[in-house]
């Protein structure tokens, strides 16, 4: 099953995407729900991103490639996590598919992808175990992790590289029926596929950071965590457009514009 969020005339709601169509519904993925008589053309209809989480989790180097390409960037030998280390994001950069991803005036020209897999919760939980921590998850969509690289490296934190406005495009849509193993995540810019990689080859998998993050946080219905990138990325410039397209799940596209100065 697919699940989207739209605009219904200024009011955020849900849906089932069936096809071409939506399916709107009475209430939510996260609660009780039922299918309206209603049909949309899905083309015709603004999607926001699939959920606004109450917490906003990310994995950082979760993927040996792209552990190598960011060690050799800065000189230093490449360092693979040995542990699920989980960060956050700010929910103020979420935007959804078709949205604008916006550089600021003043940023440098090294505004990057990262197409990654996103995790929704479904429930709340606490102590998962390897047996029992996919039974927590909704479903999965697609994130558009975009970084500043000049400012990921000279401020402390990475409140403006990671979390300034529209720089997490999400979405189109939560798929359910996912199997991990099957998965090839895809990242296109203005059509040219510039990297390919097996969704689930992570250093650490979904089953490990849900297992690890619940041993010490509460996990709640809406929560999200995004499962870091594989290999080089490349810079976006103003008037591109970005594809980050995951096999089985759909393909999240966002043009790019620079603000004026």
């Amino acid at each position: 099953m697919r699940w989207a969020r739209y605009d219904d005339a200024g009011t955020p709601a849900y849906a089932v995407v069936e096809g071409d169509d939506l399916i709107p519904v009475r209430g939510s993925p996260f609660a009780t729900w039922e299918r309206t008589a209603s049909k949309l053309p899905l083309a015709q209809i603004k999607l926001l991103p699939p959920v606004i989480p109450p917490t906003f989790y990310a994995c950082g180097m979760n993927y040996a490639g792209h552990v190598r390409e960011v060690a050799a960037k800065i000189g230093q030998a490449p360092n693979l996590p040995t542990q699920p280390d989980i960060g956050y994001r700010a929910n103020n950069a979420l935007i959804g598919h078709g949205e604008p991803i916006v550089i600021p005036a003043d940023a440098t020209d090294k505004v990057q992808y990262e197409g990654e897999l996103v995790v929704v919760i479904g429930r709340k939980c606490k102590h998962l175990t390897r047996h029992d921590a996919l039974s927590a998850v909704l479903g999965y969509t697609i994130g558009n992790d975009v970084s500043e690289r000049t400012w990921q490296r000279s401020d402390r934190t990475l409140w403006r590289a990671k979390n300034t406005d529209t720089f997490k495009p999400m979405g189109p849509w939560i798929e359910t029926d996912v199997r991990l193993d099957d998965l090839v995540t895809k990242v296109r810019l203005n059509g040219k596929q510039l990297i390919e990689f097996r969704t689930n080859d992570m250093v650490f998998g979904v089953v490990d950071f849900l297992v690890a993050m619940t041993k010490y946080l509460t996990l709640h219905p809406g929560d999200m965590v995004w499962m870091g990138t594989e290999g080089a990325t490349a810079d976006m410039k103003h008037g591109d457009t970005c594809e980050i397209e995951i096999t089985g799940i759909g393909t999240l596209r966002n043009p790019v514009v620079r603000e004026a100065k």
